[in-house]
């Protein structure tokens, strides 16, 4: 019982845990879909700044360009002109003006000249451009420091002449992308066309000038910016948003959210739900066994006990209950019913005994009568004593078979007793030539009653017809025993042929009939030429299980 209350506790928390999973399940995945437009948005964010960065430099070389001083590729007045220009913008390094063949005319910061850049892949991108030229991460001749080049071609009748060129400061454009704040967890990368790393935020200490690792180089190419889930390379699972190069961005970049950060919120909600459902099965669990005790199992044993007490022959047992559940409603009418029970067994037996004391005033009357005939018979055949002994012997045998009908059903008879009485009346001719076999088996007396009728009407006819008729016939009787079942055979043999009846007559009927119901009688008749074969199948007495009575 407690099992199938744990079971229904169990099965009512299902709907439960599959609501928590359900929750779960939609809840991370509208969250990495968040996660995921949050890391595409903050890539194109950060690629937009870089856009303005780079435009702003275009621009000043433009402007710069334009000076009379520069664009003659005249040393005078040319360093001054540049310092000038560049000491009011803070992200660029120096300004350089190289000429054809790549050496330095002057610079910003006032070098010497001369200083050959014609090496410098940008310097010959430039000077075979139309418009502005970005490079990649280098480390400048002049000042040693990290820099983005920037370079454009200058013209002078449609022919280039020179390269004007500066860079970013690769610690100011770090520093920008560390001003604009980057999550906890999250991440900016900034990579120029060769997958070196220029900018880094978290750990530009260890990655800046280094180059993307292989498993993500195919990103820098990609043919449109998308996201991805990846473990960067500081260990730490995120979400990366990315920005591929393409020809109007010269630079790719990335910006990723930390997955354990992202889904904080959520893990702490997962986990209070985990929580909740592990408290409400406890609750649960402890309703059940303490509901199931006091309202199920201990109400179930005090009836069982009732019960168990009223088979033991206990008749004043009852179960006392008086409470408002359902159990306790089935405790008071089990106690009615046993009032009921007690009254109508007093009644039965009160019926019972006048029952007795009839069938003892009828027995006693019918023996006076059953004397009585003796006795005339003494008188009648008062010279054949003989006949005066076996037609007595009958009486007494009639007389035992009225004592039998009247004892009631509470008694019960051996087979081997029965079939022994039943062929008593009929002496030496019973003894001689009726052979009677089987293991002993009890039966109640109202099976024993029909039984005894079915013998004395199967002599009857074998002594009118059988073969009790001649001198040489003889019967066997037999019977098996099972666990449920009696199966009661009566071969005749060395009697007259035997002829199958045309109808049936009242022994017949007789047999059939005597039996009753409860005995699921079932009957054979044989009519072989060398004598009659009777077969009864009959059920044994069982003892009901549910009597209620002392």
């Amino acid at each position: 019982m407690k099992k199938r209350l744990f079971a229904v506790a169990a099965a009512a928390l299902i709907p439960t845990l599959g609501l928590l999973i359900y929750n779960e399940v939609a809840s991370r995945y509208r969250r990495t879909e968040q996660i995921n437009a949050q890391a595409a948005a903050s890539a194109r964010l950060a690629a937009s700044e870089i856009e303005r960065i780079l435009e702003g430099a275009r621009s000043l070389l433009i402007a710069v360009s334009a000076i009379p001083s520069v664009n003659d590729l005249s040393g005078e007045g040319c360093a001054q002109t540049l310092n000038s220009v560049a000491s009011r913008i803070v992200q660029t390094g120096a300004i350089l003006l190289i000429d054809r063949q790549g050496k330095l005319v002057c610079d910003s910061q006032g070098h010497p000249a001369g200083t050959d850049f014609s090496d410098r892949p940008y310097v010959q991108n430039a000077l075979q451009a139309n418009d502005v030229v970005v490079g990649d991460y280098t480390i400048s001749k002049l000042t040693g420091a990290a820099v983005l080049p920037i370079a454009m071609p200058i013209r002078r009748d449609d022919e280039v002449v020179g390269v004007l060129s500066t860079g970013i400061r690769l610690s100011w454009l770090q520093q920008r992308i560390e001003d604009r704040g980057v999550e906890e967890g999250g991440a900016v990368t900034i990579a120029d066309k060769q997958g070196t790393i220029i900018a880094r935020v978290p750990f530009p200490e260890r990655f800046v000038g280094t180059r993307i690792p292989a498993p993500f180089e195919s990103l820098l190419a990609s043919k449109s910016a998308g996201t991805i889930e990846v473990m960067s390379q500081d260990g730490t699972e995120r979400i990366l948003g990315y920005e591929p190069i393409t020809d109007s961005k010269p630079l790719y970049v990335s910006a990723g959210v930390s997955t354990k950060e992202a889904f904080a919120e959520i893990n702490r909600a997962t986990w209070a739900g985990v929580l909740s459902l592990v408290l409400s099965t406890l609750v649960a669990v402890f309703a059940a066994h303490w509901v199931g005790k006091h309202f199920i199992l201990q109400p179930i044993d005090r009836i069982m006990d009732t019960l168990q007490r009223r088979r033991n022959g206990e008749p004043t047992a009852r179960t006392g209950m008086s409470g408002a559940f359902e159990l306790d409603t089935l405790g008071r009418t089990l106690d009615t019913l046993l009032d009921q029970l007690d009254q109508q067994r007093e009644e039965l037996e009160k019926t019972d005994q006048k029952r007795a004391l009839l069938a003892r005033e009828l027995s006693h009357r019918v023996k006076n009568t059953l004397t009585i005939i003796s006795a005339l018979a003494r008188q009648t055949f008062r010279q054949d004593r003989d006949a005066v002994e076996t037609f007595s012997e009958r009486i007494r045998a009639l007389s035992g078979a009225y004592d039998l009908l009247l004892s009631g059903t509470d008694h019960s008879t051996d087979v081997v007793t029965l079939v022994s009485n039943a062929l008593q009346p009929y002496g030496d001719l019973a003894d001689k030539r009726c052979h009677a076999s089987g293991p002993p088996a009890q039966i109640t007396s109202d099976i024993a009653l029909g039984l005894s009728l079915i013998i004395h009407e199967l002599v009857t006819n074998a002594i009118k017809y059988g073969s009790l008729s001649n001198e040489t016939g003889h019967v066997d009787i037999g019977w098996t025993l099972t666990r449920s079942e009696v199966m009661f055979s009566w071969h005749e043999r060395g009697g007259p042929a035997v002829v199958a009846p045309t109808g049936q007559g009242f022994g017949s009927k007789l047999i059939q009939n005597a039996l009753p119901g409860a005995a699921a009688a079932k009957i054979r008749f044989d009519y072989f030429p060398q004598g009659l074969r009777f077969v009864l199948v009959f059920a044994l007495p069982t003892n009901p299980s549910a009597d209620l009575g002392p």
